[in-house]
């Protein structure tokens, strides 16, 4: 599948830097061993450190192939982790007014590598700089980092959706892999944002919403609304 293994590279990238430091810091404390045992004495506990360092991050960086559900007009979730916001928004940059949200948040042990919602074509990326706020806030779109992607429905040409993927306090990536102009088809892998964090779904007001406050999503799988 397109962009697979993305995310495994990024990890082993974080892996193997962090790998180097310790090995570094181990260097240091065996040539300070002539002065005393107590650096020594660190390098296991560093090891041991590291270790649980790359088991996390191999966990985070998991990346599972989404098994899309049949249906028409479907809206499937951009991203794994917990629904904690619905409603109403004016959303300018590309929905062009009002508009239906769907908020998810992600905590760190979530996947965090995102797919597609839908079939169709990638017509709007805009990145906007700003802060590191805890993404536990639903309203840190409005001051975090963040990306705005917006989609043409291929099974409804007349109507648009955009995602937006914001940066959290952890979380200070946000790397998209979808080109504006391209085509992705429903649960393709489309971006990553490290470390935790919040996907913002923008809907038209005709669409149906599936899910409920609290619910857990599973990315390119879990259905969040249907077009009309």
């Amino acid at each position: 599948m397109k962009h697979a293994g993305k995310a495994q590279a990024a990890a082993l990238k974080i892996i193997f830097f962090s790998l180097g430091a310790v090995l570094l810091l181990l260097l240091v404390g065996f040539l300070a061993s002539k002065f005393g045992g107590f650096i020594l004495g660190l390098s296991g506990l560093l090891a041991v450190l590291w270790l649980l360092f790359a088991i996390f991050t191999f966990n985070f960086f998991r990346d599972p192939d989404a098994t899309v559900p049949p249906g028409k007009k479907l809206v499937l979730a951009p991203a794994h982790g917990t629904v904690d916001l619905i409603d109403e928004t004016e959303e300018l940059e590309f929905m062009g007014g009002k508009c239906r949200r769907i908020s998810i948040f992600l905590n760190v042990f979530d996947v965090h590598v995102q797919k597609a919602p839908l079939s169709g074509k990638m017509v709007f990326h805009k990145h906007r700089d700003g802060q590191y706020l805890s993404a536990t806030r639903s309203d840190c779109a409005e001051f975090n980092e963040n990306v705005l992607i917006g989609f043409i429905p291929a099974e409804a040409p007349e109507q648009k959706l955009g995602v937006r993927l914001i940066a959290g306090l952890i979380a200070r990536r946000i790397n998209v892999w979808a080109a504006a102009g391209e085509t992705v088809a429903a649960g393709e892998r489309i971006s990553l944002v490290q470390f935790g964090s919040r996907g913002n779904v923008y809907l038209p007001m005709s669409a149906t919403i599936k899910v409920k406050l609290g619910d857990k999503m599973v990315g390119g799988e879990s259905i969040l609304a249907t077009l009309n």
